[in-house]
């Protein structure tokens, strides 16, 4: 909650930067602004502008913090147990969601908790998937133990082929955002375990579309690797703070949005559930983010061919199972381009593009249409019509 308020309040308050000096010149102004807007500010005296701009600010902090505390008062708290575990390695657990038909194994990102896939009892892709005549199993990679700190991508893209082996049949691998490198890492590397590949909003091209904040992010990591090594990993909090720093204003839009709805409603209810999700991430290993900020968003290595697992280059043109890419419209945290390069490489993929954002591609109202089904769809009968 501290990030969520210091990130507001300071891009708040650089607002003022953006008005008119006591000359009428504009220091900051978007060139997209409607030019009678402008004309119409700068006929106002400074002192005016100044205090409309503080009226402004104290409404939009007001109904945050509304939204903040409605949040921290609801009464939901996610009651759902976890299905049983069929394999575990150290941290990492294989969950069974049970079905019947092929297997389909789920592989979340290394960041958050893979129960976003299992987010509640109306909200659970794993679920619903396992009642479509598919044998669900879903990863849960867990927080590292300690004698997991010394782990970077490569050694959890082995983690997930032990326990491929361990099913002793080929299987569907489905990899959301992070966790689609990784299935792409295990298809290259075991063809024979992979029956298809379904890879959600799974980034591939890190300078694609934002290549100047993809090097930042890298020097960001060379600033702090050394903390992260003291530290013995990367804390939650410091990973949000990454990605508020992607859109300093997000928390404040949603938080502020929510305070408007009814508390009891399905709405707010959702909205509860996933932040709740969000708030329960776990830290990241050294390795890990080196691996993820220096090699990927850093040098851009997986697009170049450059990623290596065990000796063994993940070059996504070697792949051979057929591929499915669900490349979400909206996605802020992958971009579009990102992922579509991961299909330009891939020799046999099909690529739909939800109407959904990163998130609410699993976990939003429209996800069943526009997500689910086609999955569903191909997975069973190879098209997602």
């Amino acid at each position: 909650m501290p990030l969520h308020l210091l990130s507001a309040a300071a891009a708040w308050s650089s607002a003022s930067a953006g008005l008119p000096n006591s000359n009428g010149v504009w220091p900051s102004w978007s060139p997209n602004a409607p030019a009678d807007l402008k004309d119409a500010l700068a006929s106002l005296p400074r002192p005016v502008l100044d205090a409309a701009l503080g009226r402004t600010i104290l409404a939009r902090f007001d109904a945050f913090l509304t939204g903040l505390e409605r949040y921290r008062a609801h009464p939901y708290s996610r009651a759902l147990l976890d299905p049983p575990v069929m394999w575990r390695e150290g941290a990492t657990s294989l969950l069974d969601h049970g079905g019947e038909g092929p297997i389909v194994v789920l592989v979340p990102s290394l960041i958050n908790r893979g129960y976003v896939l299992d987010l509640d009892e109306k909200t659970s892709l794993a679920r619903w998937l396992a009642t479509q005549g598919l044998r669900v199993l879903r990863l849960e990679w867990g927080a590292p133990a300690a004698d997991e700190r010394d782990y970077d991508v490569a050694a959890y893209v082995l983690r997930l082929e032990r326990a491929l082996e361990e099913l002793g049949e080929p299987v569907h691998l489905l990899g959301y955002c992070m966790g689609g490198l990784l299935t792409v890492a295990a298809a290259i590397r075991m063809p024979i375990r992979v029956r298809s590949l379904s890879l959600l909003a799974v980034p591939w091209d890190f300078h694609a579309d934002a290549p100047d904040r993809a090097r930042t992010l890298a020097s960001i990591h060379a600033s702090i690797a050394p903390l992260i090594d003291r530290l013995g990993g990367m804390p939650l909090d410091l990973i949000q703070a990454l990605f508020a720093w992607l859109d300093p204003l997000g928390a404040a839009r949603k938080f502020s949005k929510f305070g408007t709805i009814d508390r009891d409603s399905a709405q707010a209810h959702a909205f509860v559930a996933l932040e709740d999700w969000l708030n329960d991430g776990v830290e990241l290993t050294p390795g890990v983010a080196a691996d993820g900020m220096a090699r990927w968003y850093g040098d851009n290595d997986p697009v170049h061919g450059r990623w290596h697992v065990d000796g063994v280059a993940i070059d996504a043109r070697q792949v051979r199972a057929r591929s499915l890419l669900l490349v979400p419209q909206g996605d802020r945290i992958v971009p579009p381009g990102s992922a579509n390069a991961l299909a330009a490489q891939l020799p046999d993929a099909e690529v739909i593009s939800p109407p959904l954002g990163h998130i609410g591609m699993v976990v939003g109202s429209r996800a069943r249409h526009a997500t689910w089904e086609p999955l569903r769809n191909w997975l069973k009968f190879g098209a997602p019509g």
